[in-house]
């Protein structure tokens, strides 16, 4: 009995990668299986889709944190202290500014009760 090529290639199960659902994703992430499934609805992160279902590989995940991954900027160093030089003030008139009466007085205005 002879067996088919596709039998044959599934049989070794070792050549095939593990497959990890969003949920495990999520525990190594530290983060939610809804963050992990809406990001990858949305093409964000890598992913595999069996049938309806997402599922990602080591590599995936790997690629993830790469992706998500922050260095800190490097800032040059200042050639001169920062200082800020502040305009010295002119003695320009300036119009001096009254508060609006409160609400409740402007209210009492307008009473039409007799």
């Amino acid at each position: 009995m002879r067996q088919s090529p596709l039998a044959a290639a599934c049989s070794d199960f070792s050549a095939l990668p593990r497959l990890f659902r969003p949920e495990e994703i999520a525990d190594a992430l530290g983060c939610s299986a809804w963050w992990v499934k809406d990001r990858a609805s949305r093409g964000r992160i890598p992913f595999t889709r069996v049938g309806r279902a997402y599922r990602f590989t080591a590599e995936h995940l790997a690629e993830i944190i790469r992706l998500h991954e922050v260095r800190p900027a490097i800032a040059p160093e200042p050639a001169t202290p920062s200082v800020r030089m502040v305009p010295p003030r002119t003695a320009a008139p300036s119009a001096r500014l009254r508060a609006r009466r409160p609400r409740r007085t402007r209210q009492d205005d307008f009473d039409t009760t007799a």
